[in-house]
């Protein structure tokens, strides 16, 4: 009944979205923009789109500790991606559970990919913090927020490696908020904050925080260019690069909403919200966000399905070894913590 109705709602966001965005543009004129592109351009996307999910395997694999083949990773991230567009988005359980096959601990599994979320995140934050700044009529006041903003998210981040390096200093600093504000203790936060350092204690290590570092800007760097390649297809020329970083970033955050049938309606929102930022057309934006959503959905379903064939594993195997083991997963997360 669960799943029933967060399917429902999953849906129903979506729908909004999509009407929200399709407000007082003809889908009609948006499929002939969107027919209308250079389609060696769109081949030029799906090959960039490749390119970072190769990268993005290598990144993995480092944070493994190189417990897997690259092309064995490949195939694992790529599965996870085309379950992610599935409702109830299984793709990181997946994973997880696929690359314990090679005998990769559950927990080291996990943790890589809280480590990959968290060099995501902070990344997609500078990003979008500089392209704020950059808008040519935002307030100044907008403009200082942005910057601070993401100097902030560089601190924080600085201070959580820190963390992860003594942790007893962060268990000392909670315990001082704890003891400041003495309603926190409920929480139980001292195990969280436990999880939370196992997980990105990887990052401790300057030649894992290297390699991660480096490949997350590579991937990223590819993302950017699959979507300049598809602004150009479809005729986009100004502000091409700030309208490219802020629907990348705004898209990347739009894909976190739990509540989406594939992200579609949050993710062509986003997009249109980048395209209104920087001036442009309202109808080649929109366009451009289903073009976009579109050709990398259709690189995931290209690469997961022929993941799942080199693996030997069907798309139900892995959803039914999620659904199986997740209760599994984190009786094993909780002995590895302890």
């Amino acid at each position: 009944m669960r799943r029933v109705i967060f399917l429902i709602a999953s849906v129903a966001v979506s729908a909004l979205f999509l009407w929200l965005t399709l407000r007082g543009i003809p889908l009609a004129d948006v499929a002939q923009s969107i027919r209308q592109a250079d389609l060696l351009w769109v081949l030029a996307a799906l090959g960039f789109i490749t390119a970072g999910l190769w990268t993005r395997a290598i990144r993995w694999r480092g944070l493994l500790g190189g417990k897997v083949e690259t092309m064995q990773a490949f195939h694992m991230l790529n599965i996870a991606m085309l379950l992610n567009q599935l409702p109830f988005r299984a793709g990181e359980v997946a994973r997880s559970l696929l690359v314990t096959r090679s005998g990769v601990p559950l927990f080291t599994a996990a943790t890589s990919i809280l480590v990959e979320r968290l060099l995501d995140t902070l990344l997609v934050v500078i990003w979008l913090s500089i392209a704020l700044t950059q808008l040519p009529d935002a307030p100044a006041v907008a403009t200082q927020a942005a910057a601070l903003f993401g100097v902030a998210a560089v601190i924080a981040f600085i201070v959580l490696i820190i963390f992860a390096r003594y942790p007893a200093i962060a268990h000392r600093t909670l315990a001082f908020f704890e003891n400041l504000l003495p309603f926190i203790k409920k929480l139980n936060l001292g195990r969280l904050l436990d999880h939370v350092l196992d997980g990105i204690k990887p990052l401790t290590q300057w030649r894992s925080a290297l390699h991660a570092i480096v490949w997350t800007l590579i991937s990223w760097s590819l993302s950017l260019a699959t979507f300049y390649c598809l602004a150009v297809s479809i005729g986009a020329q100004d502000n091409l690069f700030l309208m490219t970083v802020l629907s990348i970033t705004l898209a990347s955050f739009s894909i976190a909403i739990p509540l989406s049938v594939a992200a579609i309606g949050p993710f062509e929102g986003a997009v249109q919200t980048a395209g209104n930022a920087v001036g442009m057309e309202r109808l080649l934006s929109t366009s451009l966000g289903f073009l976009f959503h579109g050709v990398t959905i259709l690189g995931y379903i290209i690469w997961g399905t022929i993941g799942l064939l080199a693996l030997g594993v069907s798309l139900s195997d892995v959803l039914k070894g999620k659904d199986e083991n997740s209760g599994k997963a984190a009786v094993s997360s909780e002995s590895a913590v302890k």
